[in-house]
């Protein structure tokens, strides 16, 4: 499978942001998959001493959400840390991770911001529209638009707005826990990815496809670190 390509040059940041903006262009906000039957939660970590970045990307059936496949991969960083610009840094191996899998999955959910990012496009807009596949991302902090603080009961959401454009939810996935942030990445609408992530969730504050991502892609790390020093 040839997941698609992703932008290798040494671009700049400036040329960075453009492209932003144009994909921003693309995504395809409203609706939901017609049919779903296996998804993917994608999470990274990386290694400041080696500049090596590390990617996992678990399969798992839906709804069951039960664990199908696990797919790892690492490689050097080549551009930098810049807030804003994460998918720049992140995106290369994530497609190079999901060149792994013989078959992409119906959605894939990351462990970042979809639509609710200053230009529109986080790792999950990215990445979806690159693809053209379905995407929502899941983010644990909040980065961009405003928002009133959701109900303390499992389930309770309140939208994130700029400006006046909503952008996503913020939800309760657990009785008096911290929320998360959901916004759609590509071919979901707003409303329709926050009721996806839903339908994730476990026992746990994270949806269980990128909490698993996130346990495994550090295991995967320190395996990797471990051996490279013997």
């Amino acid at each position: 499978m040839n997941p698609g390509s992703f932008e290798q040059r040494n671009i700049s940041p400036k040329e960075a942001i453009q492209l932003q903006k144009e994909l921003a262009g693309q995504l395809v906000i409203k609706g939901k998959p017609e049919s779903v039957k296996v998804i993917a939660g994608i999470d990274l970590a990386y290694d400041k001493t080696s500049n090596l970045g590390f990617c996992s990307i678990l399969t798992f059936s839906f709804p069951e959400l039960k664990l199908l496949d696990i797919y790892s991969l690492y490689d050097t960083v080549l551009f930098p840390y810049i807030p804003g610009l994460l998918s720049f840094r992140e995106g290369p191996l994530i497609l190079k991770t999901l060149n792994l899998l013989p078959k992409l999955p119906d959605v894939l959910i990351f462990d970042g911001q979809g639509i609710a990012h200053p230009r529109r496009l986080g790792i999950a807009a990215h990445i979806g529209v690159l693809l053209q596949i379905p995407s929502i991302g899941c983010a644990k902090s909040h980065l961009c638009g405003n928002y009133s603080e959701p109900g303390m009961n499992k389930g309770d959401m309140s939208v994130m707005k700029d400006k006046g454009e909503e952008l996503g939810y913020v939800i309760r996935t657990r009785k008096n826990v911290k929320p998360i942030f959901c916004s759609p990445g590509h071919l979901f609408g707003i409303k329709e990815a926050a009721d996806f992530l839903l339908n994730c969730l476990g026992s746990y504050r994270i949806p269980e496809p990128t909490r698993l991502a996130d346990i495994e892609v550090d295991k995967f790390k320190l395996s990797v670190l471990k051996t490279n020093r013997e």
